[in-house]
């Protein structure tokens, strides 16, 4: 019985004992499990959110996976908003910070739970885990990718508006150049790149997206490569944009001296000549390199009086020469007095005064009608100039050349004087104007053998002379019988009645002992056609009577224009009409600026009558009264010089040979000029403007001439104190500007609009201090 009562109370024992057993352990386990789950958490604390036990489960997966993206969602988004330059709140991102660790927490936790809790296979979470990483990295890779996507497709269309403009412009700037540089987007980022990518643009000025150095190019992918036409443009760009302290002046060290005239004193190709029987060596010999060193001044020199005093007198130290004196001044050419050269206003034929003689030739043929019918003539062989100085008395303008030759100095008298001439020669080329422009040509016993060798060098000048013009020569074969005088008299009349021109008069002046024969040119081909020779022949039909520049004197005649729609057939209207008025035979043509012919020549005639009155004369602070001699570099119709009229000066016209050949529509008008290349030196001497034009030539000339000699050649003949006005694209306005500075010529006004910009320059006394030895220009 006791037995089997102490078994039933050691029963009840045995099953309390066990529930505080179990309670005992489970307490143990918990406490050793936080103790194990606390040091694990702080020991893997900083890697949590990228490494993951194998026993994750998939509720563990989609749990880390919805937090990976939400940090790539606030990575791209924050990526977007650097882009856009959108500042952040520093507290704000700290706090979204904080979310997402404590998320990962409560991740991590409960995946512990879960380990403990769950037996799964070990390698399919991990392969679970790897794909779901993977489809993450997937997911950042594809909006990282569109948003490059987004971003490269911005770049391609801009880089497609560069092009385009860039095709504009080349039509303009004739800018064929290339860069493997790709436009970029100016953000705060690139904006240093960008502006040196883009600084010869910024110079020029352009309208947005009109950037010249952007090309098709930029489209391929030449990777590290760079191309020869890049590094050759990249060069000429540090070239072009050298400071004003790069330009390194020279005086130049010449035999010349302060008259040294580049094309005509190249002294190393003129001895080598062989032969000098048709003046060869008065031609010009141009180097093969243009000098850019500067022309020394004579010592003493005064800046020019002002006119019309000076046509009376100069300053002798302007032109220290005194030989014509000596041999000339019993024939009133010009004599010494003083610290002047005085002229008296004579001439070889008309020791008694220039002005008798205009009206003698006026009284012997009426229909010659100075200042009327007859406005733009040429004067051969001019001397001193006094015929063409006087002849403004009877408004004719008269451009005067002869050779620099024995007679020293002549055409230097005549230009300090203030009056239109040139340095030339009949010799083997043409002379640099068109056919039939001239009114009249004169010549004064001008020295010239017209007779000899088929009457080659008079063929020339019925080239240039138009159609119903007159050729006056008075000359001693005209009035004198000696046998001499007599057979060159006798070879004149047969040659001249073989071109069919006309002799209207002979006539002596009894006051100067002198006679004039007056010819003229015939006005259709009636006589051509009935000659029982062609002799001198006719010209071929494929022979252009305009081409001048360094053409060969051939010993033929033209025919004369008969169509009235064409340049020739009808004399010009009278003067003063005739400036102002579109010649008829421009109706069929097209202008240089694109309109109709009549319309372009209005156009330009009224945008000069506008810039001259508004800005030139009362604009830029120009004393007019010290300007006489004036050249425009690029005259185009001669709309400024036709702006210039109603002020005492006179305009050299000048075309030059590579720009449209308008200058038969300046003769027309009755002005006159002359074809040139800048990239040589004038056939003028030093110091012989008092004001230079040049209307978008530099930029020209800048793609075939280095631009330091053409300023060179500026400087050369412009007169100290004289004005240079230049109107060009900005760029160019920028360049010139440096380099005048450096000449320290004192710049006037800059102005600029849109992409076109102004300068008005004074020249400086300055000379350089050391000197440029010119080898070819050396005795």
């Amino acid at each position: 019985m006791a037995m089997g009562k102490y078994s039933r109370v050691d029963g009840k024992k045995s099953s309390s004992y066990g529930l505080t057993i179990t309670i005992v352990l489970i307490v143990s386990l918990c406490l050793v499990g936080t103790w194990m789950f606390t040091s694990s958490w702080s020991a893997s604390d900083d890697s949590a959110s990228a490494s993951y036990s194998p026993s994750d489960t998939s509720k563990d997966v989609e749990s880390v996976t919805k937090n990976e993206f939400k940090k790539e969602e606030g990575d791209v988004k924050k990526e977007e908003t650097e882009n856009n330059q959108v500042k952040t709140d520093p507290e704000e991102s700290s706090g979204e910070e904080r979310k997402e660790n404590d998320e990962k927490t409560e991740v991590v936790e409960e995946r512990k739970e879960n380990d403990e809790s769950r037996g799964d296979g070990d390698g399919e979470k991990e392969k679970i885990v790897k794909e779901v990483e993977s489809e993450s990295e997937e997911s950042k890779e594809k909006v990282v990718k569109e948003a490059e996507s987004e971003t490269d497709e911005a770049k391609e269309k801009e880089k497609t508006q560069l092009e385009e403009s860039t095709e504009e412009n080349k039509s303009e700037d004739g800018n064929n150049g290339t860069t493997d540089e790709k436009p970029e987007e100016k953000t705060e980022e690139n904006a240093s790149e960008t502006e040196e990518s883009t600084e010869k643009s910024n110079k020029e000025v352009f309208p947005a997206g009109d950037q010249a150095e952007i090309t098709k190019e930029t489209s391929t992918k030449d990777g590290s490569w760079s191309t020869q036409l890049v590094e050759s443009q990249n060069e000429k760009k540090a070239q072009q944009s050298k400071d004003q302290s790069s330009y390194e002046w020279k005086t130049c060290n010449v035999t010349a001296g302060p008259d040294y005239i580049p094309c005509l004193d190249n002294l190393q190709v003129i001895k080598k000549l062989q032969s000098t029987m048709h003046y060869e060596h008065r031609e010009r010999h141009c180097p093969e390199e243009s000098p850019r060193c500067l022309v020394s001044l004579p010592d003493g020199y005064k800046r020019s009086i002002k006119w019309p005093t000076s046509r009376a007198k100069i300053w002798y130290n302007n032109v220290p020469h005194t030989k014509l004196a000596a041999i000339k001044g019993h024939q009133n050419w010009v004599k010494m007095s003083g610290e002047h050269l005085t002229f008296p206003g004579g001439g070889t034929q008309f020791v008694n005064g220039a002005l008798h003689y205009i009206d003698f030739i006026q009284e012997s043929y009426p229909a010659i009608a100075w200042g009327n019918r007859t406005r733009v003539i040429l004067d051969v062989g001019c001397g001193v100039a006094s015929f063409g100085g006087f002849l403004f008395e009877r408004d004719v303008l008269a451009l005067s050349f002869a050779p620099k030759d024995e007679h020293e100095a002549q055409v230097q008298f005549a230009l300090e004087r203030g009056i239109p001439a040139m340095l030339n020669v009949m010799g083997t080329k043409r002379l640099p104007f068109p056919g039939s422009v001239f009114d009249l040509i004169h010549c004064a016993r001008c020295r010239v053998p017209w007779h000899i060798e088929g009457g080659k060098l008079l063929l020339e000048l019925n080239r240039a002379l138009r159609p119903g013009g007159f050729f006056v020569w008075s000359a001693t074969p005209v009035y004198r019988k000696n046998e001499e005088d007599s057979g060159i008299w006798k070879a004149m009349s047969e040659l001249t009645k073989a071109m069919c021109w006309k002799l209207v008069t002979i006539k002596k002046d009894k006051l100067n002992e002198v006679g004039a024969a007056i010819y003229q040119k015939p006005t259709t081909n009636e006589c051509y056609n009935k000659r029982p020779q062609n002799d001198p022949p006719l010209c071929k039909d494929s022979d252009d009577q305009n081409a001048a520049w360094n053409v060969p004197l051939e010993a033929c005649m033209h025919k004369v224009t008969e169509d009235s729609s064409k340049r020739g057939a009808a004399w010009p209207n009278m003067w003063p009409e005739r400036l102002e008025t579109a010649p008829e035979w421009l109706d069929s043509q097209e202008g240089v600026y694109g309109k109709p012919a009549p319309e372009d020549f209005a156009a330009d005639q009224e945008k000069w009558k506008t810039v001259v009155s508004k800005s030139y004369v009362d604009g830029m602070g120009i004393d007019w009264s010290n300007v006489r001699n004036v050249m425009d570099m690029r005259a185009v119709y001669g709309g400024f010089a036709a702006a210039l009229k109603d002020l005492k000066l006179w305009v050299m016209n000048v075309v030059p040979v590579d720009a449209p050949d308008t200058l038969p529509v300046i003769y027309e008008r009755g002005l006159f000029g002359i074809y040139h290349d800048w990239c040589e030196s004038f056939n003028t001497y030093p110091r012989t403007y008092d004001l230079l034009h040049a209307d978008h030539l530099f930029s020209t000339l800048r793609k075939r001439c280095n631009l330091e000699s053409v300023m060179a050649e500026v400087d050369r003949i412009l007169r100290p104190e004289g004005t240079f006005i230049i109107r060009d694209d900005m760029e160019t306005i920028g360049e010139v500007e440096k380099m005048v500075k450096s000449m320290k010529w004192e710049v006037k006004i800059t102005q600029s609009k849109d992409s076109e910009g102004l300068l008005s320059i004074k020249k400086s006394w300055w000379r350089p201090t050391q000197t440029e030895t010119i080898k070819s220009a050396i005795a």
